[in-house]
């Protein structure tokens, strides 16, 4: 049974899902390259040490959450040497579905899971994530008790990188639904409408929508929302432009026709050029609102 975890990457999501795990029940030894992050995780519980070769030592699993795919490959490359065969290893960073499948084969003696997750930093804190599993069958369910601490979902997907692949179609389309839930609220504004009484319709007929009813983008009918704490964020807008792009990469290594997913990123590429990325994504309808519309169409 497993019971001691490494963790391996201890920021804004790494720091809240390791100190879940404690939670738990379980022994978790965290290793990021940042102090701040160290100093965050050990507040959790978690016991911080100073090396990926320090953190694996007699762990029964590893957990990676990290910025990209170049980190999560070199330190997949580096525990191929260390850890014990038969370990679990999940990634939960998100990443190009490419580099997931690249990562599973760097250790063919280890038990391999993708997990990218879904639910912003308020996810973490809350243990609500929810996870999109790649991997063999038994793999994913070897994963399963670990991340349920973490988890409102676990969801298995396919095979090596499928977790990946439905990450990357999620976050394109949540994109692309607060672009399309922001301009509304941007035209009703124009048009004299007060944002609860659109908020009241929108949620409550055709239009309704995550990016609505949950996360609304404007200040007042979804006290949880980002739009209530200045866009402080749950998922920073450079993060959304992050996946957009890979979403991108991908519709085009795949020759999938995206054309609402392109111009979603080309609309964060421009919302994080005007240096408002590590604003919550939402924050799009304040860059939709202030920004100089042409004919209808944002100039982007």
């Amino acid at each position: 049974m497993t019971r001691s975890i490494a963790f391996i990457g201890l920021g804004n999501m790494g720091a809240p899902m390791a100190g879940n795990l404690v939670k738990a029940g379980y022994t978790v030894t965290g290793f990021d390259v940042a102090p701040a992050a160290r100093h965050n995780a050990a507040e959790r519980g978690v016991r911080v040490v100073d090396s990926v070769n320090a953190v694996v030592d007699g762990v029964d699993a590893v957990i990676s959450m990290l910025p990209n795919a170049a980190l999560v490959l070199d330190v997949w490359t580096q525990l191929a040497d260390i850890v014990r065969p038969g370990t679990l290893v999940i990634d939960s960073s998100t990443i190009d579905v490419e580099s997931a499948r690249a990562a599973h084969l760097l250790l063919p003696a280890c038990v391999t899971v993708d997990a990218p997750v879904s639910g912003g930093t308020g996810g973490a804190e809350a243990g609500t994530l929810s996870f999109m599993l790649g991997g063999e069958a038994d793999a994913i369910e070897a994963a399963r008790p670990v991340l349920e601490p973490m988890a409102g979902r676990i969801i298995p997907c396919g095979a090596a990188g499928a977790g990946q692949a439905a990450k990357l179609c999620n976050n394109m389309l949540l994109g692309i639904s607060m672009i399309g839930a922001a301009e509304a609220f941007v035209l009703g504004e124009k048009l004299g409408l007060e944002h609860q009484a659109l908020f009241d319709v929108l949620s409550t007929s055709s239009g309704q929508c995550w990016s609505v009813n949950t996360y609304c983008p404007v200040p007042g009918p979804v006290p949880t929302s980002p739009a209530n704490r200045d866009y402080a964020p749950g998922f920073a807008g450079a993060l959304m432009l992050k996946d957009l792009r890979l979403a991108s990469q991908a519709a085009t290594d795949c020759v999938a026709a995206t054309p609402l997913g392109a111009k979603a990123r080309r609309l964060y590429e421009a919302f994080v050029a005007s240096g408002q990325g590590h604003k919550d994504f939402s924050a799009i309808f304040a860059y939709l609102r202030d920004n100089h519309v042409e004919h209808g169409e944002q100039t982007v």
